[in-house]
């Protein structure tokens, strides 16, 4: 099947803050000959799509998050077993403003973009050897939604519905032609990333009362917008907590009286009791994760189309106390992350506690890629996408849709080289935002993606990709051979930055290098491993001729970050090691044995400490109560991991972020001891090193790969530690006891292992 070229548009115009164009509708009339029919369609920014009155989109965001002049999606849909044979049937279609037209607010750029535009679409409707295009024959009329934004919200006007509208034998005489428009620059293909869907969790109040909202104050580049209808709203309502913060939308059910206005305000935090979403201060006042739904009388439900939110609260305003029941509102926890794949947990409530924190922010914050938060900014960030590669691979099926967004990294990468700080992008992220440690999402995912999955394919489509940022990373050294650009490491603990930004450059290009030379050599493409491996020995001469101390032992600036990494990327020499391990387990003691790292350290240190056999030292830091630790984010009622490690109240940052989550991979990896395809050359191959931790009576964790099932659980019992690993027959595992002694495993089995080994 392949894709049409004409585009349609109800009109040229678009929505702003301060204008509102409803979204439109369309609808065509065919009468197919054939029973095999299809559907390519494609909606730019987002589309619904019905057939003869029953919906069939694939998902809520559909069809994807792009940039149009990079890539064009379409989805496919099957109609014979809909259609009439014969008789008249009815496609109908709803369009959002998505990616196409995001109004700003801030910083992005997404108002600036090139592509901004109303509202468009096509599709291609086969019925055997008949072909319907989209053309000026389809019939548009303004829908009730009169104002939708990804990241704003949605406002709807029930009383403008416009009953059988996509059903046949309705009289469309008083609706318009559609407008022939401007197709999209970018290539068109068919959408494989997973949909965003209800994951089937509908959360209820745990709690009703009434409440305000404090006064919101946008950021200082942020317009002033005054609108109208919004003037008589006041900020007094009833709150709602779901009791867990998590991304998603509501499903609002009144029975409204004609014109009543309900407002629908969400948020993370309260203050003093009152709903504080001066966090998500990107976007003027009353745009800021916002719905409004206006009833046409009687019973109604609401979901708003083309939009979501992060929250656990919501205020609602314009109801009366008699409707602010537990069943007005329930929350559909949403996501485009796949089932899970490993899971983790043990006999301590706090470590299970950190683990389901940091997948609800996983899952929150996948959204056909990872963003970097669901209510604030909802992009593509590279850096947070780095980091949590690995960890997401290990817990949840996301690799078909890491490679989907991989292609517009590629298409956002420039003919230099360089990759801007969000994909996807208008334009934004190349002067700030970017940098190593961000741009390396380009070559972790891919790498992370072949260990844990075995899809040669990744490592091929990106292959050049990787080769030519390569080229561009070595072409920015400095005189002593190291780099220094973009971001370092980021929301660092306390606030202040310890390693230097060319140390974290410098090290994060030598690992990049040294995993595309992995990644080359599966590919046979030995011009660009050379290349990549002699990269990684200038840059790890040059680090360690101008930031290593070889007598002391002691990286860059000496601090918790530098030292982990340093130890984690293979800077220090083999016979180094020791000496600089005992200087981070010092600098780690001499501050009170916590956490004192940016995203960057925290990312290796835990991994770091038990290859040395600090495994309890790393569970101290990580389960402590005091602050700071992951520990203590529990006793400050976080339910998600957030952005920084910060006292309560204490800065304008997001509560739901997973670029701090690698915990997981660790308590998995580490604690349990699961280490699936270390070496990444054998997706056969397991390694089982559990960590017996003297607090734990037992741990277990799995891994679903695609040879089959790994399972691990160890657990005390008298004067041994019993140990069932059981794996799929095509798996071999080797499992490493504390003294060191190696057993070679298949199938299942169960160990006694003395406490005292």
């Amino acid at each position: 099947m392949d894709f049409p070229k004409q585009f349609i548009c109800a009109t040229e115009n678009y929505s702003t803050y301060e204008t509102f164009v409803p979204s439109p509708y369309f609808r065509r009339v065919f009468v197919p000959k054939a029973a095999d029919c299809r559907l390519r369609v494609t909606g730019l920014g987002f589309y619904r799509v019905w057939i003869n009155g029953k919906e069939i989109t694939k998902g809520l965001l559909s069809p994807y998050i792009s940039n149009p002049d990079d890539v064009v999606y379409f989805d496919d849909y099957d109609l014979s077993a809909e259609i009439r044979l014969n008789e008249e049937n009815v496609l109908g279609f709803q369009l959002g403003n998505g990616m196409l037209n995001a109004p700003g607010g801030s910083i992005w750029d997404f108002d600036k973009a090139a592509f901004r535009a109303s509202p468009r679409f096509s599709f291609l409707l086969t019925a055997g050897n008949e072909r319907l295009e989209a053309d000026e024959r389809v019939r548009t009329a303004p829908s009730p939604l009169y104002f939708d934004d990804l990241r704003a919200g949605a406002r709807y006007d029930a009383r403008r519905e416009i009953p059988g509208w996509n059903k046949p034998g309705f009289d469309d005489s008083g609706w318009k032609n559609a407008l022939l428009c401007a197709s999209p620059k970018g290539e068109s293909r068919v959408c494989e990333a997973a949909p965003v869907l209800p994951t089937g969790e509908e959360l209820t109040a745990i709690s009703i009362k009434k409440a305000k909202y404090v006064d919101f104050d946008p950021r200082g580049d942020v317009p002033r917008v005054t609108v109208p209808e919004d003037a008589n709203d006041g900020n007094e309502g009833f709150l709602y907590d779901f009791g867990q913060n998590n991304a998603g939308i509501v499903r609002l059910r009144i029975t409204g009286r004609p014109g009543q206005r309900v407002v629908l305000q969400f948020g993370e935090l309260l203050k003093d009791g009152d709903l504080d979403y001066n966090n998500i201060d990107f976007y003027p006042d009353g745009f800021s994760q916002r719905d409004v739904y206006i009833c046409k009388g009687g019973e109604e439900t609401f979901e708003p189309p083309f939009t979501y939110h992060g929250f656990r609260y919501c205020l609602v305003m314009g109801i009366s106390e008699a409707q602010a029941t537990k069943d007005l509102l329930t929350f559909l926890v949403c996501t485009s992350a796949g089932k899970e794949t490993g899971r983790f947990c043990c006999s301590d409530e706090t470590a299970n506690t950190l683990y389901k924190m940091c997948d609800a922010s996983d899952r929150s914050n996948f959204y056909y890629f990872p963003t970097d938060c669901p209510h604030r900014e909802k992009n593509g960030w590279t850096g947070d996408a780095a980091l949590s590669a690995e960890h997401m691979l290990m817990t949840m099926d996301v690799g078909v849709s890491y490679r989907e967004w991989l292609r517009n990294i590629r298409k956002a990468q420039r003919a230099s080289g360089e990759i801007p700080g969000i994909v996807p992008t208008g334009g934004w992220g190349f002067q700030w935002g970017n940098g190593p440690a961000w741009d390396a999402a380009l070559i972790f995912i891919p790498y992370f993606t072949y260990r844990y999955t075995g899809d040669r394919e990744i490592l091929s489509e990106n292959a050049e990709a990787i080769a030519r940022y390569l080229h561009y990373a070595a072409g920015k050294r400095k005189e002593n051979g190291l780099v220094e650009y973009g971001l370092g490491d980021w929301c660092p603990i306390g606030g202040d930055v310890k390693p230097s930004l060319e140390f974290t450059d410098s090290v994060t290009i030598l690992t990049c290098a040294e995993k595309a030379a992995f990644a080359f050599g599966v590919l046979g493409m030995a011009a660009e491993k050379a290349f990549a491996l002699r990269l990684k020995t200038e840059l790890r001469e040059a680090i360690r001729r101008c930031r290593i101390d070889p007598k002391t032992c002691v990286a860059d600036t000496g601090c918790q970050t530098s030292q982990a990494m340093a130890l984690y990327y293979g800077v220090f020499n083999e016979d180094e090691t020791e000496k600089a391990t005992a200087y981070l387990v010092d600098l780690i003691h001499k501050n009170g044995d916590h956490l004192d790292t940016g995203i960057l350290g925290a990312r290796v240190i835990f991994h770091v400490l038990s290859d040395a056999g600090e495994s309890e030292l790393a569970w101290k830091m990580i389960t402590r109560k005091d602050f700071p630790s992951y520990g203590a984010l529990i006793g400050f009622g976080e339910t998600t991991i957030p952005e920084c490690f910060d006292l309560p109240g204490e800065g304008k940052y997001s509560h739901n972020h997973h670029m701090y989550c690698d915990i997981k991979n660790w308590f998995i990896s580490a604690v349990a001891g699961l280490r699936y395809n270390p070496a990444g050359d054998d997706c056969r191959f397991a390694r089982i090193k559990p960590a017996f931790l003297g607090d734990l009576t037992f741990a277990e964790a799995s891994y679903r790969s695609p040879y089959g099932e790994i399972f691990v659980r160890w657990e005390r019992e008298d004067e041994n530690i019993r140990l069932l690993v059981r794996t799929a027959d095509a798996i071999t595992a080797e499992i490493v006891l504390p003294d060191g002694e190696t057993i070679r495993h298949t199938g299942e089995k169960e160990y006694a292992i003395p406490i005292g080994r």
